[in-house]
């Protein structure tokens, strides 16, 4: 496969070779660059560019590239090469098995965020719960995920997804759409100040992130996440704190609230809610065993 150099630009020329060796080349220009997942970055940018799925691009590995296939997939390509994640490129993530579409207003779904589901579920099984007409309510819903993920598994439960983007939340009514999801539903407020209550179970992934650590972020988040979803105020702990105020006017006397945590926060948030008149659980870490989610409930 000949490269030629175009200013600041690369351009396939000549010998564009086959669909192999375009996955091999681009893989080793993602490993060249510190990239955590080459093989499997060029293989799914490849298959998107050329819309072939697992098999049939495995299937196509010998097939000679066009000249217009080559150019589209180095496209694709020179943006992961500028710290694009794949997801924003591809436009969707799975989340818990669901297919998840995504833009430039919401998130990328991480696998650690999966925790709050698993907990949230481990709460109401504990209860016996899962049969039951529940409400749920997801402040900061982005993409919708943890909602979705949770309607998914709870068929007689229904809920709310909120944000403070409009965008947003365009995303999250399209995903709970195309997934067949409509006992949701979404309002566009700061956390959960367009709320009432009382709710039997409310998560929230909300922006944690100290405004001073926010330029140190790995560029994938720092330049492609939005602002506001990653911005938690001086300390992280602004919309820990609104989630707070607002806990003891949306829980249900059995209610559970479940929130994501910044890496070394759970001691902090676990102080904010306990003041609030939350009882607090011990923390549930994620599979790097990072304290993730922070479960808590009303004082009996």
């Amino acid at each position: 496969m000949a490269l030629v150099a175009d200013g600041s630009n690369r351009a396939i020329m000549g010998n564009v070779g086959s669909v192999g060796a375009a996955r091999r080349y681009w893989a080793s220009e993602f490993r060249a660059r510190g990239m955590e997942s080459p093989e499997l970055d060029a293989r799914l940018l490849v298959g998107h560019a050329l819309r072939l799925g697992h098999v049939a691009l495995a299937a196509a590995d010998a097939r000679r590239l066009g000249t217009e296939e080559a150019m589209a997939i180095a496209g694709l390509a020179r943006r992961r090469l500028a710290h694009e994640p794949v997801a924003r490129i591809l436009g969707a993530k799975e989340f818990w098995s669901l297919p998840l579409r995504i833009d430039a207003s919401t998130l990328v779904p991480r696998p650690e965020t999966e925790t709050i589901v698993e907990a949230a579920l481990a709460a109401i099984d504990a209860a016996g719960l899962r049969s039951r007409p529940l409400r749920v309510a997801d402040l900061g819903t982005g993409s919708g995920a943890i909602l979705l993920a949770l309607l998914s598994e709870l068929p007689n439960a229904s809920g709310v997804g909120t944000d403070i983007s409009t965008a947003a939340l365009a995303v999250a009514r399209a995903n709970a759409m195309r997934l067949g999801l409509r006992r949701a539903r979404f309002v566009a407020c700061d956390m959960a100040a367009g709320l009432r209550g009382p709710f039997d179970l409310i998560v929230s992934n909300p922006p944690y992130i100290p405004t001073a650590e926010i330029d140190a972020l790995a560029p994938e988040v720092r330049d492609f996440d939005p602002l506001v979803a990653l911005d938690g105020g001086a300390d992280g702990l602004d919309r820990y704190r609104a989630i707070a105020a607002a806990a003891a006017s949306l829980l249900s006397s059995s209610g559970a609230l479940i929130v994501e945590l910044g890496a070394g926060q759970a001691p902090a948030v676990g102080a904010l809610f306990a003041a609030a008149g939350l009882a607090i659980a011990p923390p549930r870490a994620d599979l790097d065993n990072v304290a993730r989610v922070l479960l808590a409930r009303m004082m009996p």
